[in-house]
């Protein structure tokens, strides 16, 4: 059985709350379970952080045990080397994930620190993007 695990960062705990407009009215809570549900077959654990330097601490724990790591590293996507940095270190294979299209929104979020070293980049599709991830791990 493949063990997955979905690390969020900063403010995707308000996902269902926070500009529903752009990331919908579910929350991430709500949306974990209809997935741990629709995959059986998967070991998948989810952890959050509003804090960049526990993220690192939770990449470098999983990065060398698991199957699989789904980043959305949200806005420390643009702006922290430190997270690129721990994606090029640990050897899983990791899949960025974001939920809207960055690149039809403001300047700043079309640079990634994390793209470079990542297995591949999946954006734009929603909450889905998070399965597609998933998906991608059973090529």
């Amino acid at each position: 059985m493949k063990k997955l695990i979905i690390i969020n960062g900063p403010n995707l705990n308000l996902l269902g709350k926070r500009e529903t407009n752009i990331y919908g009215n579910l929350s991430f809570t709500d949306f974990f379970e209809r997935v741990v549900n629709k995959y059986p077959n998967i070991t998948l654990e989810h952890y959050q952080s509003n804090i960049e330097g526990e993220l690192i601490d939770k990449l470098q724990e999983v990065g060398y045990s698991y199957d699989g790591i789904i980043l959305n590293a949200a806005a420390y996507t643009h702006t922290s080397i430190g997270i690129g940095d721990v994606v090029k270190a640990i050897e899983t294979p990791v899949v960025e994930v974001h939920i809207s299209n960055t690149f039809s929104r403001e300047e700043f979020r079309h640079q990634s620190y994390i793209s470079p070293n990542a297995r591949g980049v999946i954006l734009g599709f929603g909450l889905q993007s998070y399965e597609l991830a998933i998906q991608s791990f059973f090529d």
